[in-house]
């Protein structure tokens, strides 16, 4: 797992991320359509980080489903739709995957059904 340290170790990240391998699915970026699936790596309440195939280019603007499981909920499993800013690339050498941090800008519930969505909100995840 790849930290952020200043130079005497102490973790320089604000937010505490939890290491949640959830499926992922890039809709969009850029405004331009894909479907790429992906493992998110780390999650927090302001951003995630998750392995993709594909190569999404730094600052761009992304659009994300993420599926929280029951053990996260503490009820059923719930789907998220985020926008989001890809903040860092990074090429997994052997594996062809790519590691890419987004920060979350807004997010919304997605209803089971997929004909609705409720409680929008902007920035963060409820995650603890």
């Amino acid at each position: 797992m790849v930290t952020m340290q200043d130079a005497d170790g102490r973790e320089k990240r604000a937010i505490r991320r939890f290491p949640l391998q959830l499926p992922v699915t890039v809709t969009a970026n850029s405004g331009a359509l894909v479907e790429a699936v992906a493992e998110s790596r780390d999650v927090s309440s302001h951003g995630i980080c998750f392995y993709c195939d594909a190569a999404l280019e730094r600052n761009s603007a992304i659009e994300f489903t993420v599926t929280l499981p029951t053990e996260v909920t503490m009820t059923e499993p719930i789907s998220v739709r985020c926008n989001g800013t890809v903040v860092r690339v990074e090429s997994n050498d052997g594996g062809g995957k790519f590691a890419v941090a987004a920060a979350i800008d807004s997010y919304e519930f997605v209803a089971s059904d997929e004909k609705q969505s409720f409680i929008s909100s902007p920035g963060t995840l409820p995650i603890a």
